[in-house]
């Protein structure tokens, strides 16, 4: 765990007073009393605003004293949070999903990343896609003897629902269990398979997209941001504790705007931290390249992804993670978002 210092923003009482406030009056309830917090990411590309906010020091403005805690996977998070261990985490909608049916007070404060992955095959099969399009499943069968060998994250995980999506209604020709195999295989872990041969394709974010397509032999056959446009990949995730303060969570929203403004405006930069804390073989040149790419999107705005976040929760619940698709105004908790851009 990292321990980061508290830095007080508002000096004074008067100040005090004055901006505790104007707070209640946006957000309908006064600043409560969370002292600390603990903030749990999973070292990955697209939540790049905590790279930026870690490493630009953007917690200490955070209104209460912040540790964090990294986690190796996004169902090792949900476990923590569950327990209560952790009081904000930033990991895929669909983690957020799942916490949320199981009745955990809890809700989505920001957008981290939108439209995120890239569906990478063999030049064989991108090839065929270019010219052949939804037949191409079919026609691969009948040449190969087989269905499509697919690499994806587990069943439910954000991948595997824009993959689901993919084939069941942008291309229309099934569900997915009856035109691909699909192997259960970690992001970090997709380039070494597809390079040995042991999967055709993969629907994999950034940085491993560009590492796939620059090598020969391989190409891209979509761009989920074509398949489920605007669809949301992480997010700012936060219990009731900190939604009911309204203090902390308003200054959390601020320095994740401010991550994402930066982000924005010195992509090298945030690649640069983004390199520093993901490690395992996430090189400062590999995270710079990756910002050129369009899976590469940071957004704060929550207004931006409540549409396809819905229509994601339809396929979790149909993918047996949730009991049923979570309606939006118990997945997000947007008034903090509204009172910070004020």
């Amino acid at each position: 765990m990292v321990q980061l210092t508290r830095r007080r923003l508002l000096q004074g009482a008067g100040t005090t007073a004055v901006a505790a406030t104007g707070l209640t009056g946006c957000l309908g309830r006064g600043s409560g009393s969370l002292n600390s917090l603990t903030v749990a990411y999973v070292p990955i590309y697209p939540n790049m605003q905590h790279y930026v906010m870690e490493q630009e020091g953007y917690y200490e403005n955070v209104a209460a004293d912040v540790t964090i805690e990294r986690f190796s996977s996004g169902p090792s998070v949900v476990k923590a949070f569950a327990s209560g261990d952790v009081d904000v985490a930033l990991f895929g909608i669909t983690p957020a999903m799942a916490l949320v049916d199981k009745g955990t007070d809890a809700g989505v404060l920001a957008a981290n990343s939108r439209n995120g992955f890239k569906i990478m095959g063999t030049t064989e099969l991108a090839d065929r896609y270019e010219q052949e399009g939804a037949a191409t499943f079919e026609h691969f069968e009948e040449e190969h003897g087989r269905k499509v060998q697919f690499g994806a994250p587990p069943d439910g995980s954000v991948p595997d629902i824009v993959l689901r999506y993919w084939l069941q209604e942008d291309l229309a020709v099934g569900k997915m269990k009856s035109v691909i195999n699909k192997s259960k295989v970690p992001p970090a872990k997709a380039v070494q398979t597809i390079q040995s041969g042991d999967i055709d394709a993969t629907i994999i974010q950034e940085p491993f997209a560009t590492i796939i397509d620059r090598e020969d032999g391989f190409g891209e056959l979509a761009w989920s941001g074509n398949i489920l446009e605007n669809h949301p990949v992480t997010v700012l995730f936060a219990n009731q504790q900190v939604l009911d303060d309204s203090e902390v969570a308003q200054s959390l929203v601020e320095q994740h705007v401010a991550a994402t403004e930066f982000t924005e405006s010195s992509p090298d930069a945030a690649a640069a931290h983004a390199a520093s804390v993901i490690g395992s073989g996430v090189s400062e040149d590999l995270a710079t390249a990756a910002m050129d790419s369009k899976a590469s999107e940071f957004i704060s705005n929550p207004h931006a992804i409540t549409d396809q976040a819905a229509t994601m929760g339809e396929f979790v619940s149909n993918a047996s993670n949730i009991e049923e698709p979570i309606a939006t105004e118990n997945l997000f908790a947007i008034d903090p978002y509204d009172a910070s851009q004020k």
